[in-house]
């Protein structure tokens, strides 16, 4: 004997958001009703258009009950998108100026249209005649003044919910959150509730974010995720989830091609780990990790550098200036670099980004250049770290080698801080500091932490020519380097200046 629920099929509709979908776990379950809700300007009307574009372009017939917009204000918005409605019904119940009597203080419909029982059967009748199966009824804070008691209006949504049911429509029952007293008459009745939230920082560009709190019988991905609103609709960018995306990861490192720098590294960058470069601003850690991604490229490795400090002509004027060409491999298509503007930037966006770069291109190097300025994209410091760990875990099962920017601040000297600590997170600690000896500032650089293997626990001098980056032998006559003024081992010792072979 078998389960006769076991094998049950549920049919999903695509909701015409691709990220959003994600989110869903393969979009809405057919004939249910649903309440997207959310503040004014927060993208209701945009996410009802493309669910009913969705099912048009499926063949699906749709139905725009709209009691706040009027036809033409609906219409304006689509072409704002590149849409056409010309394949949705629009059953407009906005009242016209002649229309608004001094009887209708309390609503803003006609005498003849007050009565709810009276609107709820003219949205009835286009149901029918239209034979929709796609549904949006915009907005139900009018359905919530017409109705005037909440009882009522619970009585008549539930109505409205059996008659959508039998016609096997699916509906989407849009609320902008205007009523005074928030209630949860409509969490009660929808099958799902998807909720959308605008805010407007200090400084930036507004920001949008979309949660699901309730799906009836089906999982869903919790929590809140980053979306913005472009010419084509919303675009989602669900959270990651690294263990979702599991990746058999390639054994093995990455050289930087400087035989030296491999050596204090322990052979190289492991794949699929990450690596922190951490210093005060100007010591080398940029040009580092363009060493490597250099080198990843010459062997047909492609990467991407996020820049949120540089410019693109200073990083590229920057590296040819010692002989690092990202040019010719930019010209190519194997390196990507992109300027990010933080203000611009919401961190799911970012981590959205990052995604279609490794599974739509392949990359296998990513740089974050810097995470200061990453960390002007989070609302509050602690989020970083939750971020990043999300992100590099996702990197690192995908085989993807990480290489992430710090600055420090100070130039000289043992006391250099951080914005946040973001050490723990990391496989690699790359640490660069400058030093004074014998009247001239030079560059140290050392392994402090590897978790995949063993390095070298020495410091070398680094160096920047015309032709490349020189890493020294190791500074042995020297103490106190990493405070930025350093001894010589032994008082009295006679040594000779840095950078002179014996």
């Amino acid at each position: 004997m078998t389960d006769p629920t076991a094998s049950i099929a549920i049919e999903l509709l695509e909701t015409g958001v691709a990220g959003l979908d994600e989110v869903l776990d393969g979009g809405l379950t057919s004939e249910r009703l649903y309440l997207l809700e959310g503040d004014p300007g927060s993208g209701k009307t945009t996410l009802a258009l493309q669910f009913l574009l969705a099912g048009a372009r499926r063949g699906q017939r749709g139905l725009f009950v709209a009691l706040s917009e009027s036809a033409e204000e609906l219409r304006s918005t689509a072409r704002s998108h590149g849409w056409s409605l010309q394949d949705i019904e629009i059953f407009e119940l906005v009242p016209s100026a002649e229309s608004i009597t001094a009887d209708a203080r309390y609503t803003m419909f006609h005498p003849s249209e007050v009565e709810l029982g009276t609107t709820i059967e003219k949205v009835k009748e286009a149901v029918e005649r239209t034979g929709a199966t796609r549904i949006v009824f915009d907005s139900l804070s009018e359905l919530r003044l017409l109705a005037q008691d909440s009882l009522r209006y619970r009585r008549q949504v539930l109505a409205l919910k059996h008659f959508f049911s039998r016609r096997h429509g699916t509906v989407l029952m849009v609320d902008d959150r205007t009523s005074a007293v928030g209630d949860m008459v409509l969490f009660s009745l929808a099958h799902g509730v998807i909720s959308l939230e605008r805010h407007t920082p200090e400084f930036g560009v507004l920001r949008r974010r979309v949660q699901v709190p309730k799906m009836r019988g089906r999982a869903f991905r919790e929590g809140f995720h980053d979306f913005r609103i472009r010419r084509g609709g919303l675009e989602v960018y669900p959270r990651l989830v690294a263990s979702e995306r599991r990746q058999p990861v390639e054994a093995g490192v990455l050289s930087s091609g400087i035989p030296r720098l491999d050596q204090l590294l322990g052979g190289g960058l492991t794949r699929g780990t990450s690596t922190l470069l951490l210093g005060p601003a100007g010591s080398g850690k940029s040009s580092i990790s363009t060493q490597f991604l250099l080198e990843a490229a010459r062997r047909g490795e492609p990467g991407v550098v996020y820049m949120f400090d540089e410019s693109l002509t200073t990083f590229t004027a920057r590296s040819s200036g010692i002989g690092l060409p990202v040019d010719a491999e930019v010209e190519r298509g194997i390196i990507e670099l992109r300027p990010v503007d933080p203000a611009e930037l919401a961190p799911g966006e970012f981590a959205g980004t990052v995604r279609q770069a490794v599974e739509e291109r392949g990359v296998k190097l990513v740089i974050i250049d810097s995470l200061n300025g990453y960390l002007h994209a989070m609302p509050e410091e602690k989020l970083l770290l939750l971020h990043m760990h999300d992100l590099l875990s996702y990197l690192g099962q995908q085989g993807v080698t990480t290489i992430m920017v710090m600055a420090q601040h100070g130039l000289l000297g043992s006391q250099m801080s951080t914005p946040v600590d973001t050490t723990y997170v990391a496989d690699t600690v790359v640490l660069t500091r400058f030093f004074e000896d014998l009247g001239e500032v030079h560059r140290a650089l050392s392994v402090i932490k590897k978790r995949t293997g063993t390095h070298e626990r020495t410091i070398r001098e680094l160096s920047f020519t015309p032709h490349g980056i020189d890493v020294g032998e190791p500074l042995r006559e020297l103490r106190g380097i990493l405070a930025g003024v350093p001894e010589p081992q032994h008082d009295g010792d006679q040594r000779r200046p840095l950078g002179v072979e014996r």
